[in-house]
């Protein structure tokens, strides 16, 4: 890594550290697709490594104060990524159905979303039916979290709830949706 790349990530995580959304944004931009093709080896199925993906930015953000500058942040995400899969692979193996916790704890609430990003001003720009036709070409676990989140206009609480998730799992897939939806609609321009 480029030492103004090693500056700049560091500049993120101290800024996500502090609730920054946009860092949040940077970091899960930065490091999506090293921890996706990570669980895509180990899992085999794409389904499964987003979503073990997703878990591990989830845990990643609500984590983000305990990791420890003097270590390669990547490596740090790669590490929690490898715990989830473990932690699923033993549920399996023990076939114990899991419930997800609906208790959150007060960090998660510090990821503050009030700014529209440049996807937010990407995806209001688009007239109603054209976005539908490029919302229709996310999968469909995206498409529900946009849905929820724009049309319906719930609450990152209510979707969680509806969802039966986690509060963080939510943000991260909408930060997730917002970034694909982003591109479908650039390059359909281009």
């Amino acid at each position: 890594m480029k030492k103004e790349d090693s500056i700049l990530l560091e500049d993120h995580i101290k800024k996500a550290k502090e609730g920054k959304q946009i860092s949040f944004n940077y970091l899960l931009d930065t490091f999506w697709n090293d921890v996706y093709n990570f669980q895509l080896k180990k899992t085999q199925d794409e389904y499964e490594a987003e979503d073990i993906t997703i878990q591990s930015f989830s845990r990643a953000f609500d984590k983000i104060n305990t990791f420890k500058e003097e270590y390669n942040f990547k490596t740090w995400l790669i590490q929690i990524s490898k715990n989830i899969h473990i932690d699923l692979l033993r549920k399996k193996n023990a076939s114990i159905q899991s419930k997800t916790t609906t208790q959150v704890d007060d960090a998660v609430y510090k990821i503050i979303d009030h700014n529209p990003t440049p996807e937010d001003k990407l995806i209001t720009e688009q007239n109603l039916a054209q976005l539908l036709l490029y919302i229709k070409q996310l999968k469909p676990n995206y498409q529900k979290v946009i849905n929820l989140r724009y049309f319906q206009e719930l609450s990152y609480k209510e979707i969680a709830d509806h969802l039966n998730e986690p509060i963080n799992n939510v943000k991260v897939k909408l930060l997730r949706a917002r970034k694909l939806l982003s591109e479908i609609i650039t390059n359909a321009k281009h």
